[in-house]
């Protein structure tokens, strides 16, 4: 319980330094000036969260996944790293065609970073995650185990995570529809089984955290835009 409570805690400080960290490296990368530091830093991304969704997707080393079970954990870990890796090029090229905006290889450019990558990375993300409520919701822990402090601690952490990282993506009728069901289901169907299911007491707080965040920004600006529509990043 305490190794998992651990291994959640570093999965949300590690989602939120790699998925909001290449929007703050901006500048070139010095070997290869074409592409910028965020674009060498977001290679780490899937290296580093894949295993450790596999990871959180054990729960325990005693625990075997069902044949079906690791065949959705592969489909849903290659949609997360196809879309990962689509936005990650895109983005880098698109940087390059500022000045090529009416042509139509910025549109197709465009196309895949703004819309077909993220779709498909955060339907990863958001399907990753229902797989691990599931096993979770299925292997309980005993009750008398108890939930650490850390786990609402990374829920904090990754529920301000996914909020920023869904606004900015412009997903939010894939992310909000899911922080909306996880946040029932653990409220209603759930309450009693906190203590035994850490996995669920980490997505509970993460997406009434979110919730809370998405609420505030959508009355403070009438709507939900992108941090770089309102000028918050480049």
């Amino acid at each position: 319980m305490i190794r998992l409570s651990r291994l959640i805690l570093a999965f949300a400080l590690l989602s939120m330094v790699l998925f909001l960290g290449p929007a703050l490296l901006s500048q070139q990368f010095g070997p290869y000036p074409l592409m910028r530091n965020g674009d060498v830093f977001d290679l780490l991304t899937p290296l580093v969260l894949i295993p450790l969704y596999w990871l959180l997707f054990q729960i325990r080393r005693d625990l075997t996944p069902t044949q079906w079970e690791i065949t959705a954990f592969l489909i849903l870990a290659v949609l997360w790293v196809m879309g990962q890796g689509m936005h990650l090029g895109a983005n880098s090229i698109g940087h390059l065609m500022e000045e090529m905006r009416n042509s139509d290889a910025y549109a197709l450019t465009h196309f895949y970073d703004e819309v077909l990558s993220h779709t498909l990375w955060h339907a990863g993300i958001v399907g990753l995650s229902m797989l691990l409520l599931y096993r979770q919701w299925r292997n309980p822990f005993p009750e008398k185990a108890g939930t650490s402090g850390l786990t609402s601690v990374a829920g904090a952490i990754y529920g301000a995570t996914f909020f920023g990282v869904i606004v900015e993506a412009g997903t939010t009728p894939l992310g909000i529809p899911f922080l909306v069901i996880v946040g029932l289901f653990g409220l209603v169907a759930g309450r009693q089984q906190w203590k035994s299911q850490p996995i669920l007491a980490f997505f509970l707080v993460s997406s009434l955290v979110s919730l809370v965040l998405f609420a505030a920004w959508a009355i403070y600006w009438g709507g939900l835009p992108q941090f770089s529509e309102v000028g918050l990043i480049k």
